[in-house]
């Protein structure tokens, strides 16, 4: 025999998350694209655009973390997995513009999954900076940016990274290879 009050129970649940996952995938959307359009604003150094694109996005993802908080099977959403990752993807490259430094990001939830998918791909907007920097001859903040790269992918270096992370700590350690590529050309050029 059915337990048909589990079921109801059950039908409840999916209904909440469903409903829940349709409202957070419209709204990640939009704190991803905040994100997104923060870092370019780094890279033109428009600071102050990448500031209110950065408080909107954390705005954004708040909202969503009560949504998940209520309902705990959204927290592994992909779409907000995506936002939150590139959120703090861009807080890292904001922090690290502002004095070099990458470590914690005050205010945020500690996931890790996030964080170091983030700052493995901080190395590549490290690495694209470290280009332009390149093409106006600067050797010696070239030369420091590649040593940033490399201070990360040290630190990837020593955990055991598999799966999604491990992909992504692929990714960082060809962002230091590229890096290293510029240092040498820029040398040789410079030489």
């Amino acid at each position: 025999m059915v337990d048909s009050a589990y079921f109801d129970g059950l039908k409840k649940r999916v209904s909440a998350y469903e409903s829940g996952r349709r409202e957070v995938i419209k709204v990640a959307g939009d704190a991803l694209s905040a994100s997104k359009r923060a870092i370019f604003a780094m890279h033109r150094d428009d600071l102050e655009t990448a500031d209110g694109l950065l408080v909107e996005a954390g705005k954004i993802l708040g909202a969503v973390r009560e949504r998940a908080d209520a309902n705990r099977d959204l927290d592994d959403e992909g779409s907000y997995r995506a936002a939150l990752e590139e959120y703090f993807e861009a807080r890292l490259y904001r922090q690290w513009l502002d004095g070099g430094n990458i470590g914690r990001l005050e205010g945020e939830p500690d996931d890790y999954r996030a964080y170091l998918g983030a700052v493995s791909d901080l190395t590549g907007e490290i690495q694209r900076r470290q280009v332009r920097l390149a093409t106006e001859g600067r050797v010696d903040e070239v030369r420091r940016l590649r040593d940033d790269i490399e201070a990360v992918v040290g630190q990837l270096l020593d955990m055991d990274l598999g799966g999604y992370l491990r992909t992504k700590f692929d990714q960082a350690k060809n962002n230091l290879r590229r890096a290293e590529d510029v240092l040498y050309d820029i040398t040789l050029r410079k030489g």
